[in-house]
């Protein structure tokens, strides 16, 4: 698995337009009418990386399996949900899980789309879907709150100190401060404040959704996104979601590279959105190749290799013997594994080697 986002935003902005085409589904019915999305809607996709195409080319693999990012998109959210006002409240739920929000913004003009505020004003619109999951948040906190406090009667000291940290959340969140932005946690604090699942804690990707002429540089709206974004430490990337419903149904990779040459673009927005995503989390991509198989995994930067192992198999993890590790460069200028091996590039490290990005690996273990 590669990570897994949940999708936001006011109704009409193009959430499931977006949903639609980065999974290549018609799941999301996409309308012109607020509340069209009811149900959340969950796809996912295989991370494009062309170095896991050219690693399976040298390793003949029978099957080339990439790593896989996980969308949910929920009915869009609107001023006052978390008051029970639309559908979008009831589906938050959905998006606890997931590593990381990308909140889906307007910023583009056209008299044929509704908005639900009735104008165009993305940081109107940001501040409008934070403070709807801050106050969801805020909820979930209280209820979390009033569970340990009956607890802690029994006087166990671990509860006691969970019920401050809860505490100590439930603060910020009443001053309007949303958690990722708070910073003195120690160690316990970000264990429990991770298993809290909140939704303010979560990693934030704006995305702009741009009319087709903006795609390639943005616009005014989104440069005023762009700047929001900065300062709050979170990512942006620029799409139009028009745009990549077109990329969506184009059936050859020489088709939709053709296409977005035509309009300006380098890439398509899913890329943007999975680099932007993995930066946030700090992950990287390491590979395993063989003539069955070769394979893109994904993990946290600065894991050791017993960790990297554990992500094909518990046993793995458990019986770790040693990594045989080539870098991705040494791999490709070499000819693949047994040319690496003879030019001396083939490393074997141990149970503290920490991961490279783009590394090929083997691990050796017993159990």
């Amino acid at each position: 698995m590669g990570f897994k986002c949940g999708i936001v935003g006011l109704p009409n902005v193009g959430k499931s337009t977006l949903f639609n085409a980065l999974t290549s589904t018609a799941a999301a019915e996409a309308a012109n009418y607020p509340f069209c999305t009811i149900e959340p809607n969950k796809g996912r996709v295989a991370v494009p990386d062309e170095r896991l195409l050219e690693i399976s080319k040298l390793a003949n693999s029978e099957k080339v399996i990439g790593a896989q990012l996980e969308f949910v998109d929920i009915a869009g959210l609107v001023k006052g949900a978390s008051k029970g006002e639309g559908l979008g409240n009831q589906f938050l739920a959905n998006i606890r899980e997931t590593d990381a929000i990308i909140h889906v913004l307007r910023c583009f003009e056209d008299d044929n789309i509704s908005h639900v505020e009735e104008s165009i004003q993305p940081i109107r619109d940001i501040e409008i879907i934070e403070t709807e999951l801050l106050l969801s948040d805020l909820e979930s906190i209280n209820r979390q709150m009033l569970n340990l406090e009956k607890k802690a009667r029994s006087g166990d000291k671990e509860i006691k100190k969970q019920l401050e940290v809860v505490k100590k959340i439930a603060s910020k969140l009443e001053e309007g401060t949303p958690i990722r932005k708070y910073t003195d946690w120690d160690a316990q604090d970000e264990e429990l404040l991770k298993n809290s699942n909140m939704l303010t804690s979560k990693p934030l990707v704006y995305v702009c959704n741009v009319e087709e002429e903006s795609a390639a540089i943005g616009n005014a709206l989104s440069r005023e996104v762009e700047t929001y974004a900065k300062a709050d430490g979170s990512g942006c990337v620029i799409v139009s979601a028009a745009i990549e419903a077109e990329i969506s149904q184009l059936t050859y990779q020489e088709e939709k590279n053709e296409f977005l040459t035509t309009l300006g673009l380098e890439e398509a927005g899913l890329n943007k959105l999975i680099r932007a995503g993995y930066g946030l989390l700090n992950l990287i991509t390491f590979f395993t190749a063989g003539p069955k198989e070769a394979r893109a995994w994904t993990l946290p930067k600065d894991s050791t290799a017993p960790q990297g192992a554990g992500k094909i198999h518990s046993d793995f993890e458990r019986g770790f013997i040693r990594a045989e590790t080539i870098s991705y460069e040494d791999y490709i200028a070499n000819g693949g594994e047994n040319g690496a091996k003879e030019a001396g590039k083939l490393r074997v490290e141990g149970a503290d080697y920490l991961i490279k990005d783009g590394d090929v690996l083997h691990f050796r273990f017993n159990v």
